[in-house]
């Protein structure tokens, strides 16, 4: 017979078990396929009782996890992977390289100038995907360790987003607000709210703040990014022994290949600014980022410039070079479908909402702003998605603040709310193995995927016990 009752505190058990073998193991795929065994076996067992398949059940449960979002993720970080092999074969990279390197002298410079580098290109996608390959040939050079790249790219995505309000982001949590309604009147009022919440969006500003002095040097580096760091500068091993990097690049060298006609404006620049024109024509025009379109195009145009310059001779050549740039993001491609396969697991378990339930008494006026980030964070942390937190805290974090407020929406207490429960989403970003973004911020970096959020956990520990503070204090 089925199992009928909720599974409660159990529903955290596949994401405890996952976490729990990452971090003894150090292998994200693996962690996450026991998190996926056992949630599932979980799943069909409260469903089905002794009847049910496990077999099918996985089966069933991937094929329905893996939608049209997972597709399209997977679009982008395909022809991500195939266009920066093109960029290899045009020689691109190393011209790059020499260029920047007569500007950037130190691994200082490098750090600093990939920080910037996230303000420019502002998309949690996006952002790690473009600049990550970019800039990894030289980080590479200026012997900083690979999880150092990815803590910059990762702390420099969504953290940059949630500040603008006219972006993806601004626009979403805005339609949330409004659908609230309350004393909230349309979307454009809605925007407003959110527009003067971002004054009180601690987190993000923190942890942006921290990884510019890292970047600067200015703070030592702490747990175990010091000993990255420390063997990428004493050894010169970018990566760890043993390590398994989301890109493989493994026997490559990225500054070897060499072409005297290289172009960096019409083999690198160019597909740069077809890529960002069609992302800021289709969200500005259409009101939707076309992200993997825009990649399909600037893969197309060098495609097109390689085959009419000669550098690729044949079809068969430029297939090659397409299936090895497929072929080294696999790792990643593997991850985010076991990641979005336990996200749907805890979430049939109900997860989420056994958080709310059981944090339900702390919404109190005293702790209610710090309470609010906390429990945001434990869910987007649980779930590996900020937005799916974002979803569920708003219907229920409006309607308290509101009556703390006495129903007015341009009220402190409001903003402080919206801003917490954006800067708790942005924290489980940060910090949970199964967070896109960080599988992403990963992939930009070419590092082993456990590596980045084991290094870069302190951090975001450090910028959310500050932000809690900053909520009871302020």
């Amino acid at each position: 017979m089925p199992v009928e009752t909720s599974p409660g505190l159990f529903s955290l058990l596949p994401l405890a078990l996952a976490l729990a073998t990452a971090f003894k193991t150090r292998n994200a795929i693996f962690a996450l396929l026991v998190g996926c065994v056992v949630g599932v076996t979980m799943v069909g067992f409260t469903e089905q009782g002794l009847m049910f398949n496990p077999v099918y059940a996985f089966s069933d449960t991937l094929q329905a996890a893996l939608d049209g979002d997972f597709i399209w993720v997977s679009l982008i970080v395909i022809f991500i992977g195939i266009l920066f092999e093109l960029f290899k074969s045009a020689g691109v990279i190393s011209l790059f390289a020499e260029r920047m390197s007569r500007r950037c002298h130190t691994a200082r410079q490098v750090k600093t100038t990939t920080w910037a580098m996230g303000f420019l290109i502002v998309d949690d996608y996006f952002s790690p995907l473009m600049t990550g390959p970019i800039m990894r040939p030289l980080s590479d050079k200026a012997r900083i360790s690979r999880e150092k790249l990815a803590y910059i790219l990762d702390s420099t995505t969504a953290s940059v987003c949630v500040l603008i309000p006219f972006m993806s982001w601004g626009a979403y949590l805005a339609g949330l607000i409004a659908v609230e309604a309350g004393p909230v009147e349309g979307l454009d009022m809605a925007l407003s709210v959110f527009a003067n919440a971002i004054l009180y969006n601690f987190y993000p500003m923190l942890a942006l703040l921290l990884a510019l002095l890292v970047s600067l040097e200015k703070i030592p580096d702490v747990g175990l990014m010091r000993r990255a760091e420390r063997r990428a500068r004493d050894e010169g091993k970018v990566l760890r022994d043993g390590a398994m990097p989301m890109v493989s690049d493994e026997g490559d060298d990225l500054l070897a290949v060499r072409r005297e006609e290289a172009s960096l404006f019409w083999d690198l620049g160019v597909p740069v600014i077809v890529v960002f024109s069609v992302v800021l024509v289709s969200y500005f025009v259409f009101g939707n980022m076309r992200i993997a379109e825009a990649f399909m195009l600037g893969v197309l145009y060098l495609s097109l410039r390689l085959v009419s310059n000669g550098v690729l001779a044949s079809a068969n050549e430029l297939t090659t070079v397409a299936l090895r740039g497929i072929n080294s993001v696999m790792p990643a491609i593997v991850l985010m479908g076991l990641a979005y396969c336990i996200n749907a697991v805890t979430g049939s378990l109900g997860a989420a909402d056994y958080i709310l339930e059981s944090t339900r008494g702390l919404m109190t006026p005293g702790l209610f702003v710090a309470t609010t980030f906390f429990v945001t964070a434990c869910i987007s942390f649980s779930t590996g998605t900020s937005w799916g937190a974002y979803a569920l805290m708003i219907p229920f974090v409006l309607p308290i603040a509101y009556d703390f407020s006495g129903g007015i929406a341009q009220d402190p207490l409001v903003y402080k709310a919206i801003a917490a429960v954006v800067g708790g989403g942005i924290f489980g970003d940060h910090s949970s193995p199964v967070s896109d973004t960080s599988v992403l911020s990963s992939v930009g970096a070419g590092s082993d995927h456990m590596d980045h959020v084991l290094t870069q956990l302190p951090y975001a520990l450090i910028a959310g016990g500050l932000t809690l503070l900053l909520y009871l204090l302020v």
